[in-house]
């Protein structure tokens, strides 16, 4: 059971946090820790991020479920453990690597590649996105605008970095493997399997997303971030019927960034 009494004792008899509490909860503090604990691999609980990066692409909905349970019991959305975010570095930095291999990079073309895709296209990005986000549900999704209900920076940014993952895998890690051989040669096959990555990429991003916002039972009308999936297969279908390859224009991207 749950320490009531200890409940009791950190109210002020209104029900709010006393000013010491209220102190540990602000996002400064949650950032603090959140930092603070990239340094200490041994308190991150690796198996259970791994545990999550598989159920993104089984079941995601058992994910956003856990941090349902993370707020109840640390009063808090966003994770506290950077646990998952290191991982998904390891995964973006050996991916990376591949797709130097891949595209026949040197060296130092293919560290320079890293260090934009990680900082620019990552973490740069995720950044942006995040905030964009952060804000238009604060702003248009909230269904009482009050400052008890509102979507914390750092959930918003957990929730990119959860649909980034599947996204990740899908484009620079199984497209590894039909990049040379199918989907860069001039084919109608070519561009079709490679088109049809990015879609798969792009919709379980989207999916993804919707489903962590929809997980806050304060947000109305999440449904609206489903509104891209006409737009991303209306742009499909286009890309066929003119033969772009998405596929070939990203690796000519990418030689070009390491010049």
């Amino acid at each position: 059971m749950l320490p009531t009494t200890l409940v009791s004792s950190r109210s002020q008899g209104n029900g709010a946090l006393s000013p010491r509490d209220a102190a540990r909860h602000t996002a400064g503090a949650k950032r603090y820790k959140y930092l603070r604990r990239l340094l200490h691999f041994r308190q991150m609980d690796f198996e259970f991020a791994l545990w999550q990066m598989l159920y993104l692409f089984t079941s995601p909905q058992r994910v956003y479920r856990n941090f349902h349970y993370r707020k109840q019991t640390k009063d808090q959305w966003a994770r506290d453990d950077p646990a998952f975010l290191v991982l998904l570095s390891i995964w973006l930095c050996v991916s990376t690597v591949g797709f130097g291999f891949v595209l026949d990079m040197g060296f130092f073309e293919t560290i320079k590649l890293l260090l934009w895709v990680v900082f620019i296209d990552c973490v740069g990005v995720g950044l942006l996105i995040a905030t964009l986000m952060w804000f238009i549900s604060n702003k248009y999704l909230v269904k009482q605008q009050n400052r008890d209900y509102d979507v914390e920076w750092g959930y918003a940014f957990d929730v990119h970095l959860n649909a980034f993952y599947p996204l990740l895998v899908i484009l620079h890690f199984i497209q590894l493997f039909f990049i040379n051989y199918v989907i860069i040669s001039d084919s109608v096959i070519g561009y079709f399997v490679g088109n049809t990555l990015w879609l798969i990429a792009i919709g379980y991003y989207i999916y993804v997303t919707f489903l962590g916002y929809s997980a806050l039972p304060f947000l109305k009308n999440t449904a609206i971030l489903l509104y891209p999936f006409a737009l991303l297969i209306m742009l499909y279908l286009i890309s066929l019927a003119c033969g772009w390859n998405f596929t070939k224009m990203l690796c000519s991207f990418y030689k070009y960034r390491v010049k």
